[in-house]
């Protein structure tokens, strides 16, 4: 139905068990790839952002379209450092995931790393924004207003303050 190098939307004949058939609308996206970076002070880099769709600011990781051909964790580590300038000593894949699976088509990967050097000012300017490492602690305060952008951002953070707070029986 329509199709361009950022999105292509697709008209399915759908017959699901136990269900008639019917014509559901797929978009396609890219494949997507976003980083958490976190420092020896248990703060993570993040960038403040302003996106024109939902109109307003809002707290991201860095990340964006995997190349065709390109390995996802190359990417993450190359969006890092094009939007940061900081460059990730190691990033750790956690999850791939559909965050609409039911319409979407646009795999997204995280990772997660420890450490960072600063090689220099952001290159890709257009997506920099606001630089800064973020406590980990004031994540749920951010979440709470609101703040955060992006279900990668929410996905990668949620998996480190899970990994950040102690079970039940005490252990880490």
């Amino acid at each position: 139905m329509y199709d361009s190098r950022w999105a292509t939307l697709e008209l399915w004949d759908v017959e699901p068990p136990g269900v008639e058939r019917f014509d559901h609308h797929v978009v396609r996206l890219h494949h997507v790839a976003v980083a958490a970076v976190v420092d020896d002070r248990e703060r993570v880099l993040m960038l403040w952002r302003y996106r024109f769709v939902p109109g307003s600011f809002g707290w991201e990781l860095p990340g964006g379209i995997v190349d065709e051909g390109e390995d996802p964790r190359q990417a993450a580590l190359r969006e890092v450092e094009e939007e940061t300038g900081w460059r990730p000593d190691a990033l750790q894949h956690v999850v791939t995931y559909q965050p609409m699976v039911g319409m979407v088509d646009s795999p997204h990967e995280i990772f997660v790393g420890r450490g960072a050097e600063r090689v220099g000012d952001p290159t890709d300017v257009e997506e920099a924004g606001h630089v800064a490492w973020v406590p980990l602690s004031e994540v749920p305060a951010l979440m709470a207003r609101g703040e955060l952008s992006g279900s990668g951002t929410l996905v990668a953070l949620l998996h480190l303050l899970s990994s950040h707070c102690p079970s039940r029986d005490g252990q880490q």
